[in-house]
């Protein structure tokens, strides 16, 4: 009697590490083949999470990266004054380099600081300077303190046509990261997939409600993804199972690695999309932008 095939993907005789080359080469060639819709509107997302290392500016950048990949124009918007999206976006940002300090602080117009990305035609960058690190101090006295990035923001996408910006702001909540969040229509939250995972997510999701409530009507927490995920340990796995049954509707089905590769990227002024484009994380990035490309604006 003929036996029945086995799939060979599947199949348990089959080596751990060739199974999951197989699968890893299966998704590269279906993100490739991916055309993503465009958005009708600019969707502008801040990426917070109070609680720090978590892969916020890694996935600000990378995100913006992979969505720039696949034709969409997009502008990231560095508002933490480390600079380190700037950084890795490849665009200057010395002291005194015109800055999203000189709009927010200053009178000058998004349009006078935004730099282009080296990496992407469709990528641009306003880029953080040291001199933000004052800017909550010169912020307090200020009329509309927490709506100046907004209103500079709205300006220029009236003359100027963007898919995506993504803002990345500071891990506190001060003025800065307000001013984000009046800016923005959704709000994206990366969660490492450690200990202490949800510490301070809570404070952050009444911050949140806080300031849709009195100052920008229009946000919401449209996306949540998980990062820094080690499949081997069953703590990543308890870790993912806790946010989904939190936040089924927002969470991300994909996941980001922890990747030695993500993190070297920076170093040389490049998102891992550019830096190494075989690697599992630069997949793992492409596929994020797709699902969140396809999930549309939350209704």
């Amino acid at each position: 009697m003929k036996q029945p095939e086995r799939d060979k993907d599947n199949d348990v005789s089959t080596p751990p590490l060739l199974r999951e080359l197989t699968d890893t080469n299966r998704r590269r060639v279906v993100a490739e083949q991916q055309v993503l819709p465009l958005p009708s509107r600019t969707r502008i997302f801040t990426t917070s999470n109070q609680k720090g290392g978590v892969g916020k500016t890694t996935t600000v950048v990378n995100l913006a990266s992979a969505l720039a990949k696949y034709g969409a124009r997009v502008l990231v918007i560095d508002l933490d004054p480390q600079g380190n999206a700037s950084t890795a976006l490849g665009v200057e940002h010395r002291e005194g380099t015109p800055s999203v300090y000189d709009v927010v602080v200053g009178e000058t117009a998004v349009e006078d600081v935004v730099q282009p990305s080296p990496e992407s035609k469709n990528l641009f960058c306003v880029p953080a300077t040291i001199d933000l690190a004052g800017a909550e101090i010169e912020l307090v006295s200020m009329v509309a303190r927490e709506q100046r990035l907004s209103r500079a923001l709205q300006e220029y996408l009236d003359d100027v046509d963007f898919d995506y910006v993504l803002i990345d702001c500071p891990p506190s909540l001060g003025l800065l990261t307000i001013n984000a969040f009046v800016a923005a229509n959704e709000v994206l939250i990366p969660i490492q997939c450690e200990y202490y995972a949800l510490e301070g997510l809570s404070q952050l999701l009444k911050n949140i409600q806080l300031i849709a409530k009195h100052l920008n009507p229009k946000l919401r927490l449209s996306t949540i993804l998980l990062t820094m995920y080690d499949s081997r340990t069953n703590l990543a796995h308890q870790v993912a199972a806790d946010v989904r049954e939190h936040f089924p509707k927002e969470t991300l089905d994909t996941v980001i690695p922890r990747s030695v590769r993500i993190s070297e990227a920076p170093s040389y002024g490049q998102s891992v999309i550019a830096y190494d484009y075989s690697s599992s994380g630069s997949l793992a990035y492409l596929e994020a932008a797709v699902e969140i490309a396809r999930r549309g604006v939350p209704r």
